[in-house]
């Protein structure tokens, strides 16, 4: 389904992604790992088509996407829909109304500056946050909703737009442990019950092993690993990350067992040195 060629994006004479290549043949949900400046989220958004390529290309289902311009840009980046990790919604409109900005690409320019949506739509945005949990905050602000319910705000959004694919850029960096899970498990399910891909840049391994069917591991720009969640061993882990023998994987898990653990090791340590 999706091909990606040689890749790359310059900024000056540095490269933010470096010759990535790699094919997906069926819907997939992957996981991207790497340090912050590895590359990940420049990928996502030449995937999206938000930035354009230096070189190489991408191509889905035969069709060459580096190319496209204008309507059929646009057309793309609501096959291929985005989530980033601040959510990136009105925050003092109403929550089903920023669902319906997922259709924005498709609707005519006097319906966008008139706020008027079909009946239809607006079924279907409610239908989709009731999967998601939160039907009930339809009439709200989405500013009054918390971090978790803020993101799948943002998925609804994502999902009004009927994508083959969900790009989603460190979706849960900035929520809590059990916020996150949620988050994950919904993206999980979308994955599964829809048949859609799912391409997730994420900053916790335990996270890309839970939730992932594959995960690539990017370093300086450059793909350095492509495997399962099981080839992803501690010794893969350091060399994606550049990391000596004292890494340790709890240093970037987000669960909570993981974290619990820390701080009961943290307080005997703490009751040692008394």
């Amino acid at each position: 389904m999706l091909h990606v060629t040689s890749l790359t994006k310059r900024f000056g004479n540095k490269s933010a992604v470096d010759n990535a290549t790699f094919k997906v043949a069926k819907p997939a949900m992957i996981g991207i790992i790497g340090r912050s400046g590895a590359g990940k989220s420049t990928l996502l958004r030449m995937l999206n088509r938000l930035s354009d390529a230096t070189e190489g290309s991408i191509t889905f289902e035969g069709a060459e996407i580096t190319t496209l311009k204008g309507a059929a840009r646009r057309e793309w980046q609501s096959r291929c829909a985005m989530i980033f990790q601040q959510f990136n919604l009105v925050p003092r409109m109403d929550v089903v109304s920023n669902v319906l900005h997922g259709t924005l690409n498709s609707r005519s320019t006097l319906s966008t500056m008139f706020n008027l949506y079909p009946t239809s739509d607006i079924h279907r945005a409610i239908e989709i946050l009731d999967r998601l949990g939160i039907a009930g905050e339809a009439p709200k602000r989405a500013q009054a909703l918390s971090g978790g319910q803020q993101q799948r705000v943002a998925i609804a959004r994502a999902l009004m737009q009927d994508p083959q694919i969900i790009l989603a850029d460190e979706p849960i960096a900035s929520l809590d442990p059990m916020n996150a899970q949620i988050v994950m498990d919904a993206l999980r399910r979308i994955h599964e019950e829809d048949g859609r891909m799912v391409i997730a840049n994420l900053h916790t391994l335990d996270t890309a092993r839970r939730y992932c069917d594959r995960v690539i591991g990017m370093r300086d720009g450059r793909i350095v690993f492509d495997g399962t969640p099981e080839q992803l061993t501690t010794g893969a882990a350091r060399d994606i990350y550049g990391a000596d023998a004292s890494f340790s994987e709890e240093s970037t898990s987000t669960s909570i067992e993981t974290l619990d653990r820390g701080t009961k090791r943290a307080l005997r340590e703490a009751e040692a040195a008394v």
